[in-house]
């Protein structure tokens, strides 16, 4: 009886998929070439580019949204907010939703971020003449090819002329040909400022649980902060640990030039670097979350580590820049764009994170391949990058290195190999003035990285600097 009842359940399991299969190949049934492009537009942050790129019906995009637990049978909202996004209303009862319900869901469960929805409105409102006028604007600037409304501004984000935070660009073009919607983009930015505000404002039980937070510090008690060389495996991980945190508030000591310091500040003062610049500095948020590599899985929670690094540096006054799934290539692209930024001449401060796999002294680029930490620091060094010169440059990398081994919580251990030793500090850190090097490789088990709710290191980090921290 038991295995005619697995046998009836498995069927009746079957049954379920194939049902929801059939009412996404409805759904498909209804979409044009048109709807795809907006799809395909609209997932952008979710899929990668290059796989989208290869998508011919929306079929081939709930294929890569299904392969990626963003589109399940029990939570298929991703997918209907997409529909309502495209206005396909009467599609949205194959996926047992109403617009009402979508509407009353969407302030909590919004997948499509404001200004991936901003681009998608403008595009809508841009006529073909308004599109060649915008083109004529941008001049050499663009390639003289084909190009629809949301390819020209896909164009513009890829390369980098807008972004969430810089839309100087689109107010132009859109306020010398379609002024009407430059009141979409104010819009847009009292949204953002809103939402930003209310996340502020959020408790700080919404970063770990009392539960996961008495773990934790349970775990940290196994031994001294300071020693990176200990006896065991789990001991070791946990030195680590804190010895990278513990980092954080040195900023003033570690490798500060003298004329950067109070030089009267008293023994019992922290000397610290002056912020009365015209700018408080840019902020670099490296996150790759799926990696081209097979070796290499992929790191779920890690846009949860983003989004608390981009929120608290815009709080704290910074232009963040944020890049997602980054190879090797546009690695280096970036690091060549930062070393020689006009703007650090006006800022006080520089910040640059990384958040990906790693190994010892390496972290991996979206395509796997590994790049050494010293390299990414010595593209600020006084020489390369005169801008920072006596500017504080801090370096924040969430490595993870593991698989999952905690069986009773969706949580991953960022430790590669639990028999690796690490080097000492001075071969970490280039040999320079101002640099702060913030570390979460961590063999063993207690570097963790919550699949829904980031890491440790970062969530921790995040916490601090907002309740610490004075802007």
């Amino acid at each position: 009886m038991a295995s005619q009842g697995q046998c009836l359940s498995s069927s009746s399991d079957k049954n379920r998929k194939v049902n929801f299969r059939e009412r996404l190949l409805i759904i498909d049934s209804q979409l044009g070439v048109k709807d795809v492009e907006k799809l395909k537009f609209l997932c952008q942050d979710f899929v990668s580019h290059k796989k989208l790129e290869t998508c011919s019906s929306a079929l081939d995009i709930f294929d890569l949204l299904l392969a990626a637990d963003l589109l399940r049978e029990e939570d298929s909202f991703f997918l209907a907010e997409l529909l309502y996004i495209l206005e396909w209303i009467s599609l949205l009862r194959h996926l047992n939703y109403t617009k009402q319900q979508v509407e009353s869901l969407l302030p909590t469960q919004r997948k499509v971020s404001l200004f991936r929805n901003l681009l998608y409105e403008l595009s809508e409102g841009i006529i073909p003449e308004n599109l060649q006028s915008m083109i004529f604007l941008l001049g050499d600037s663009i390639p003289k090819i084909p190009m629809t409304s949301l390819g020209l501004l896909l164009y513009l984000e890829k390369q980098g002329k807008i972004d969430e935070d810089n839309l100087t660009s689109l107010e132009y073009l859109c306020g010398k040909t379609v002024p009407k919607l430059v009141e979409k983009i104010e819009k847009y930015k009292r949204e953002k400022g809103n939402k930003e505000t209310e996340s502020l404002h959020q408790g700080e039980e919404e970063l770990f649980s009392r539960s996961d937070t008495t773990k934790f510090l349970r775990a940290l008690q196994e031994g001294p902060c300071q020693n990176e060389h200990t006896r065991s495996n789990g001991d070791r991980a946990t030195n680590g640990a804190l010895a990278s945190v513990s980092m954080i508030p040195a900023s003033a000591t570690l490798g500060a030039s003298p004329n950067t310091l109070n030089s009267e500040a008293s023994t019992k003062e922290v000397a610290v670097y002056r912020m009365h610049g015209k700018h408080r500095g840019h902020c670099v948020i490296v996150n790759n979350h799926r990696f081209t590599s097979t070796s290499l899985p992929d790191r779920p929670g890690t846009h949860k580590d983003a989004e608390s690094l981009k929120r608290v540096f815009q709080w704290l006054g910074f232009t963040v820049h944020t890049h997602v799934d980054v190879t090797k290539g546009r690695m280096d692209e970036v690091l060549q764009e930062q070393k020689s930024h006009p703007g650090h001449a006006d800022g006080d401060c520089f910040v640059f994170c990384v958040l990906t796999h790693g190994k010892d002294r390496m972290v991996y680029s979206s395509d796997g391949v590994p790049i050494p930490i010293g390299e990414i620091l010595s593209h600020f060094t006084a020489q390369q990058c005169p801008g920072l010169v006596g500017k504080p440059k801090l370096f924040f990398i969430q490595a993870c290195q593991g698989e999952a081994i905690q069986p009773s919580v969706p949580i991953e251990a960022d430790a590669l190999n639990p028999e690796d030793t690490f080097p000492p500090l001075e071969y970490r850190i280039p040999i320079t003035v101002d640099f702060l090097l913030g570390l979460s490789t961590v063999p063993g088990y207690l570097s963790f990285r919550h699949m829904e709710e980031g890491s440790w290191y970062i969530q921790s980090l995040c916490k601090h600097l907002k309740n610490f921290v004075l802007r």
